[in-house]
């Protein structure tokens, strides 16, 4: 039992597509298309999806006639138009985009290094289109291992966040809260996983684990741990 928990806390997000069997962020893939709406994605734009993964955000491009590029550490092999490369050194030459999305990556990079990369590969009026996990008050009392996997660990304030992309020279024009999606993805893998079940068969290590997720969700429940989206223009 406990191979299987250090398994999935080893590969998190192949663990998270197991279960949820479909895009790995709050809301789906109709959050990534009301997203583009705001970003303006349309005919001919040419978008750069940071951490592509599967492609999903891909797609929801090219049906809108964008012509739209992955970059990602492990790029699938069965999604055409992807790079292998990473947020913080973009394969991607200068001024080469309109819009760069990234949902839910940011939170594992080094954000200053990352926005100026966004910078440096949008064109004149290019927009950043972004969603991210927050936290507020302070970090939450929960496992490294588990902190890294929930993308805990390199979460930041909303506060915070649209201070760090002033500071690389972005405009923040829209910003929306994504907390009831949050809400649903949690219940969904509730309803697949009996987690509670699992980890109540692994002794003190799992009660420790009820308790950080208990912790977690509590959070969650009052706001302190939340998912935003938001376009800024360069």
């Amino acid at each position: 039992m406990d191979g299987l928990f250090d398994a999935a806390l080893a590969n998190p997000w192949g663990t998270l597509e197991t279960v949820l069997d479909g895009p790995l962020h709050p809301g789906g893939t109709e959050a990534t298309a009301r997203l583009l709406d705001r970003a303006d994605v349309g005919p001919g734009t040419r978008v750069l999806d940071v951490g592509c993964g599967a492609g999903d955000a891909l797609r929801v491009a090219r049906e809108r006639g964008a012509r739209a590029f992955g970059v990602d550490p492990d790029p699938p092999r069965n999604t055409d138009r992807t790079i292998r490369g990473d947020a913080t050194a973009l394969p991607v030459r200068t001024g080469a985009v309109d819009v760069l999305l990234a949902e839910c990556v940011l939170c594992l990079t080094d954000l200053p290094t990352a926005l100026e990369e966004a910078r440096r590969v949008l064109d004149r009026g290019g927009r950043i289109a972004l969603s991210d996990v927050v936290v507020e008050g302070g970090d939450l009392d929960v496992p490294d291992r588990m902190a890294e996997a929930l993308c805990l660990n390199g979460a930041r304030s909303r506060e915070r966040l649209t201070s760090r992309l002033a500071d690389a020279g972005f405009d923040v024009e829209h910003t929306a809260e994504h907390r009831e999606e949050l809400l649903a993805m949690r219940d969904r893998v509730a309803d697949r996983v009996d987690y509670k079940g699992i980890l109540g068969l692994m002794g003190d290590r799992g009660r420790r684990a009820l308790d950080a997720i208990a912790e977690l969700e509590a959070a969650v429940e009052a706001g302190r741990v939340s998912y935003v989206s938001l376009v800024a223009s360069a």
